[in-house]
């Protein structure tokens, strides 16, 4: 329609006038909802050929358009906005074409392939609400791209090793007391987590004991050499120490103290000590890891499934931390790179308006812009036909993106213009912020468990389970739990950080995913009655009230938010269009007659109609990751 009306009115143009108009500035859009109609042409651009107002241009267009397009059955004019009114017709032909399109919002192969990032985890912990947000976002971005037509591959690297891997291990080894998962019965990841927290508590008791011992023999002998464990502390904290110490005693503030002896504690230094003999390749500590991640993996694939992703390729940090440093030193020999008198090599990213970024440190050993760098180029390396990579990643590596991208394209590779990091804000829990170290965070497997458990509360309580088995009432209980949760952190622009309320996300009301649900499984329900009545969905002619070709005009939206949400990187714009398509739906079905109706033409094409939104929120709610039951 968009198109007949442009040539249209390229036509009209020439007729009333007399002069050719520049097609680009026909640009019809729809109406707005506070004025009648349903596609308006701004003519402004075309006051310079007609010498008129626009009013006066725009009521001559509008009677040109309404005698020669038979799909326009009137006009009004606001300004200079010239808004038409489509048949009726028309939109009943629209909702023929949508409803025979088994396919309907899918595009054709576009020929670009993408690469999706997303979880990317440590190996030193289990999964946490934070990471569902990340997950669901990635997952949900990967099948919008598909829908556009692009090839995806879904991907994540896991960090797997570094000192953090090193805490978990060491404070197994020395509390363990052999413990696994199976003798515990809990997941690997679960178990792991635990003594990384075990580790923390350990490191605050020794880091408080020195704390407290050093307050004492300053007291005594006012000397900061006489410090116990003193060379251990860095350069930089022990500046900050010895101002501390300097204080009289009821300033002193022994969290502070305690934080400058974290570095000189006897168990972080041991767990320095084992990060070096796993570089080394020391036997003993490579089984140690091998052994304790391996639990972990166990561990993430229970909860991938669970949570209903998957992944086309896993990349992991103990085999890509050494990739980059090769890359970096042939920038230096390019002269895209500098090296400072010590032997870092750095790069300058004045241009770019940023500070420079270390890329190789004096003693050789790389950094984790390095691991990037090295990477990325390793992924175009295994696909190159690859046109970008989204990486999904918190809002606070902003920063770093940047400054990976800027490098990439110093060294000469286009395609870093493709690749996008999908930002997204950070979740916090009504009291503050998640602390991993502390075991403060919400662990995405015991929070999907008690959503789903409240799920079956809710379906228990409200009844209408007559007729499902036991595995069909917890399936019931799953989509309507877990779909609520995915909802819940996908409807929120990504950029934006929330708080996370679970009860909000499985209410029946407002815009959350049983909401969309229950409407879906209302059709199911109204289409399984026509059904038993032997209603026929075929009819030759029936029109459309406003209502009808309200939804007809949302469904035939479809397409073009799936567009939209591609382009944008955005499952926040299909999950509002989904929400409000099913608004719509349901005052359509509060207000218009459907079985009810006598007419069996305007029967059949309601329930066509119905059929239609179904097919639609199954899709949609698909892209997003979410499943939609038939019954609920």
């Amino acid at each position: 329609m968009e198109e007949l009306i442009i040539q249209a009115v390229e036509k009209g143009m020439a007729s009333i006038y007399g002069a050719e108009v520049d097609v680009n500035t026909i640009q019809p859009q729809k109406t707005r909802k506070e004025f009648d109609g349903d596609l308006t042409v701004v003519v402004f651009p075309f006051t310079k050929i007609s010498k008129k107002s626009p009013e006066q241009t725009a009521e001559d267009l509008g009677k040109y358009l309404v005698d020669n397009v038979p799909q326009i059955t009137n006009f009004n004019v606001v300004k200079g906005f010239l808004n038409l009114s489509i048949s009726g017709d028309y939109w009943l032909g629209e909702l023929n074409a949508i409803a025979q399109n088994k396919t309907f919002g899918q595009a054709a192969p576009s020929g670009k392939t993408y690469m999706v990032e997303y979880a990317s985890p440590n190996t030193n912990k289990p999964l946490h609400l934070g990471h569902l947000r990340n997950i669901f976002l990635g997952f949900s971005v990967a099948e919008i791209l598909k829908a556009n037509g692009h090839e995806v591959f879904k991907t994540q690297i896991i960090n797997d090793r570094g000192i953090h891997i090193c805490k978990s291990m060491l404070a197994w080894q020395k509390f363990g007391n052999g413990e696994t998962p199976q003798s515990l019965g809990i997941k690997g990841d679960h178990l792991v987590g635990k003594y990384y927290v075990e580790f923390d508590k350990e490191l605050k008791r020794q880091a408080y004991d020195l704390a407290r011992e050093a307050i004492t023999k300053y007291d005594e002998t006012e000397s900061f050499n006489s410090l116990p464990r003193i060379e251990y502390l860095k350069s930089e904290a022990s500046k900050e120490l010895s101002l501390i110490m300097v204080m009289t005693s009821d300033q002193r503030n022994v969290d502070v103290i305690a934080d400058c002896y974290k570095a000189a504690t006897e168990i972080m230094i041991e767990a320095q000590e084992m990060l070096k003999k796993w570089e080394n390749g020391d036997k003993e500590v490579v089984d140690l890891w091998k052994k304790m991640n391996g639990w972990v993996y166990e561990g993430f694939d229970v909860t991938y499934q669970t949570m209903g992703v998957d992944f086309d390729e896993i990349y992991y940090e103990s085999d890509t931390y050494i990739l980059g440093k090769d890359v970096v030193e042939k920038g230096l020999a390019e002269g895209h790179f500098y090296k400072k008198e010590d032997g870092s090599i750095w790069c300058d990213l004045s241009v770019e308006k940023m500070d420079d970024k270390l890329l190789l440190r004096a003693d050789g050993t790389s950094v984790y812009m390095t691991q990037d760098i090295g990477t990325a180029i390793e992924r175009y390396k295994n696909h190159p036909n690859l046109n970008g990579i989204i990486y999904t990643v918190g809002n606070e590596q902003n920063h770093h993106f940047k400054v990976l991208f800027a490098i990439l394209k110093k060294l000469g590779y286009q395609w870093a213009d493709e690749c996008h990091h999908l930002s997204y804000g950070m979740i916090e829990l009504p009291d503050g912020k998640m602390k991993s170290r502390e075991g403060t965070v919400v662990d995405a497997d015991d929070l999907m468990a008690e959503i789903v458990n409240d799920a079956k509360l809710m379906t228990q309580e409200r009844g209408h389970l007559d007729g499902l088995s036991n595995a069909e009432k917890d399936e019931l209980y799953a989509q309507i739990g877990l779909g609520g949760l995915k909802y819940y952190l996908l409807k929120v622009d990504a950029k934006k950080g929330m708080v996370f309320n679970p009860e909000e996300s499985i209410d029946l009301n407002g815009n959350t995913a049983p909401f969309i649900q229950y409407a879906h499984a209302r059709i199911q329900s109204l289409l399984r009655k026509a059904n038993e009545l032997n209603y026929s969905t075929s009819y030759t002619d029936a029109e459309l009230n406003e209502e009808e070709i309200t939804l007809v005009k949302l469904l035939k939206d479809f397409p073009i938010v799936i567009k939209e949400a591609g382009e944008n990187i955005s499952p926040a714009t299909l999950s509002n269009y989904i929400y409000e398509l099913v608004k719509t739906f349901n005052h359509f079905y509060q207000n218009v007659p459907i079985l009810r109706e006598e007419d069996k033409n305007k029967l059949a094409m309601r329930l066509v109609l119905s059929q239609s939104v179904a097919n639609v929120i199954a899709s949609g709610m698909k892209l997003l990751g979410i499943s939609v039951p038939n019954k609920m």
